[in-house]
């Protein structure tokens, strides 16, 4: 069976995330102290305990993913004896989830993925003052029909579509008073429901313009590998390998369109007939079936679905 192991991205953390990780294996234990380190704080330890206000955090939040997935797939390749490239053909992450896909197939290093993400986050939360931007979901709609309430909804301001997840899942984000206007101008063209999601910034719009600059400057001092399976990219719903392209789409991807539908049906196009998730949570492999009902979604984040999957393959 042909397999992609996938990133999650914000929103799937929560507090005691990656606490049975660390207690069942001393290399997820490394992975966290190596964050730790990069970051000059303990992160680790808010993962495990809280609060959860300031884990929620963007700047928080984006390593301590990126931290637990990564402590997935060392189990895996360190403790399974399984390499990524004999568990998957390709790698993908949504959103921050990239930073993670990257790491795992070793054309980033753990510690400056750490750094990258804190800024990423610091600079994601900058770029708009508190209050002015907002994300919506909106729910039964498609990708081109939620373009069109976008573009009804701008009024001279700013609203996009910012995620395009699949099964008629769809988030927009911008200023604040568009994105409501928005959920209204989307009900005529098929969104059962549009709500406000509980997020500190609109992410995935052009409004992040300052923080793709910031990421920009800091991504050319960072060296990227080849990575061992190709990345599925956000922004192009295609494969890449060649490092200076990946640092540009993650450039892009700051202000650009998490294409996660269309990345996933290019996988299938690929041969990838099953999504395995490595991290906290199990959004992603949940939207799969939504997406292609031929294809199937595993979610890796505790010591037993890790034994339990390394007996399958």
């Amino acid at each position: 069976m042909s397999r992609a192991f996938v990133f999650p991205g914000q929103g799937s953390q929560a507090v005691g995330m990656g606490a049975d990780l660390a207690a069942a294996f001393t290399i997820a234990r490394d992975v966290f102290q190596e964050v730790d380190e990069a970051l000059k704080q303990n992160l680790s330890k808010l993962m495990r305990e809280g609060p959860e206000s300031d884990l929620v955090l963007t700047e928080n939040a984006q390593p301590a993913l990126m931290a637990v997935s990564i402590a997935v797939m060392r189990i895996l390749e360190k403790d399974g004896g399984k390499p990524l490239a004999s568990l998957a053909s390709h790698v993908a992450g949504h959103s921050l989830g990239e930073y993670s896909a990257l790491t795992a197939a070793g054309s980033l290093q753990l510690a400056d993925a750490a750094r990258l993400l804190k800024l990423r986050g610091q600079s994601m939360q900058k770029a708009v003052p508190v209050g002015e931007g907002a994300m919506a979901a909106l729910l039964g709609i498609e990708l081109e029909p939620a373009q069109e309430a976008c573009k009804e909804a701008a009024q001279g301001e700013v609203v996009t579509v910012a995620n395009d997840n699949g099964g008629g899942q769809v988030v927009v984000s911008g200023h604040k008073a568009a994105v409501e206007r928005c959920i209204e101008t989307a009900k005529p063209r098929g969104a059962k429901r549009g709500m406000l999601l509980p997020v500190s910034a609109p992410f995935h719009c052009p409004l992040m313009k300052p923080a793709a600059d910031a990421m920009q400057e800091a991504l050319d001092k960072v060296t990227l590998g080849t990575p061992r399976v190709p990345l599925v990219a956000n922004v192009l719903a295609s494969e890449i390998t060649e490092p200076n392209a990946i640092k540009q789409r993650l450039v892009e991807q700051v202000t650009g369109l998490v294409r996660w539908r269309e990345s996933v049906q290019y996988m299938k196009s690929q041969g990838v007939e099953a999504l395995v998730e490595c991290g906290s949570g199990k959004v992603l492999s949940g939207l799969v079936k939504r997406i292609d009902k031929e294809m199937t979604g595993t979610a890796l984040n505790t010591p037993a679905d890790i034994e339990a999957f390394l007996k399958t393959v």
